[in-house]
């Protein structure tokens, strides 16, 4: 594969390795052949995905760390002179945010500003993709879907922070990392606007998949706050492999590519989470929910609709899975009681990549 050939034996600082999709992103990189050092906190879970993969040994160097400490960021980042830097590191829970506000900020916002400023200090080329979410826009819920020119903005301090991280990025591709003047700096930055990501190996709080796996162990129904809430919803194979193919692209021109862009779904294949819910029990052959309502709950957006458009035509190709079958290979990773975190994973990377491979060799 032509990513093959982009990633083989270069290095790759990735932080937030040690969280769900960092995981999955660190298998993804150590399949194409990258020396990867990752950056994050200790996983909070023995469960973890990245203990399950024993992600140490995928890892070139893995530093436990905190990207709010700008001398401990910025001297890893500078002494391993990589060649391309996926920043994915956040407190990315919206109940979690409400409840320390502070900390969702400093991480979220103060903590990209910290990438950006130690990749600053590289003397030599590299490439930089930042994360952040589809949750940045100043959300009207009339159903239209966002594009990327739309008004930043953020009702809640987790929506807010990934806005003000937005706008702090334009502000460093515009000041040091200027498209323009690409010949001088060597730099090329974009931003992700990643939807509702699903997959095997996630444990976090306050989310759906989560909700259902942890209510299926305990033999319990899972607890609907928003039912009828629609989210971009994908499997996180998708958003992971438009980061590499976007970094593949920057690398061939990075004047072109360096811009934000959402990823997502379609715009007319979306699910409430109901319909999540029910699909994902019946992909799974157990379990049950009950709709518990939001009254006391603090404020989530009810409608969220992205326009992938941009991204898609930049990487030449539409998302390879439907929200439906992103349930079903979800609810099919944790049913599989038999094989490793890893088995699975590489299985689902294999057969995610099998037809761009195919593709490819013609």
């Amino acid at each position: 594969m032509a990513l093959d050939a982009t990633f083989r034996n270069k290095r790759v600082f990735l932080t937030g390795h040690t969280g769900f999709k960092g995981a999955w992103l660190l298998q993804m990189l150590h399949h194409f052949g990258a020396d990867v050092k990752g950056y994050a906190l200790a996983p909070e879970e023995e469960k973890d995905l990245y203990n399950q993969i024993n992600g140490d040994k995928l890892c070139y160097a893995s530093v436990i760390g905190d990207v709010r400490d700008s001398q401990l960021l910025k001297g890893e980042i500078v002494r391993f002179e990589p060649d391309y830097i996926f920043h994915l590191a956040a407190q990315p829970l919206v109940r979690r945010s409400y409840q320390e506000p502070v900390y969702t900020f400093d991480v979220n916002v103060m903590g990209t500003i910290n990438v950006l400023e130690a990749m600053r200090s590289l003397e030599k080329p590299c490439t930089g993709i930042m994360v952040t979410t589809d949750k940045v826009y100043e959300n009207n819920e009339k159903g239209q879907p966002f594009g990327e020119e739309e008004k930043l903005g953020g009702y809640d301090p987790y929506s807010a922070s990934k806005a003000a991280a937005e706008i702090a990025i334009a502000s460093y591709r515009h000041s040091f990392f200027n498209p323009g003047q690409v010949t001088v700096h060597h730099k090329s930055i974009a931003s992700a606007r990643a939807g509702n990501v699903i997959g095997g190996g996630d444990y976090a709080a306050d989310r759906i998949i989560p909700d259902i796996v942890r209510a299926i162990e305990r033999n319990e129904p899972v607890s609907l706050r928003n039912p009828k809430a629609i989210r971009p919803w994908q499997h996180v194979l998708e958003p992971l492999f438009a980061y590499l193919l976007l970094a593949e692209k920057m690398t061939q021109d990075p004047v072109r590519y360096a811009t934000a862009y959402n990823i997502g779904p379609n715009k007319e294949d979306v699910l409430d989470v109901e319909t999540v819910t029910r699909q994902f029990i019946d992909a799974y052959g157990k379990g049950s929910y009950q709709v518990e309502g939001n009254a006391g709950q603090p404020h989530e957006a009810q409608l969220l609709m992205l326009d992938n458009h941009k991204i898609y035509e930049a990487l030449g190709q539409k998302p390879h899975y439907t929200a439906a079958e992103a349930v079903q290979k979800t609810a099919a990773w944790y049913a599989d009681k038999e094989r490793s975190a890893t088995e699975k994973c590489l299985e689902q990377i294999e057969a995610y990549l099998a037809p761009v491979a195919a593709a490819d060799s013609q």
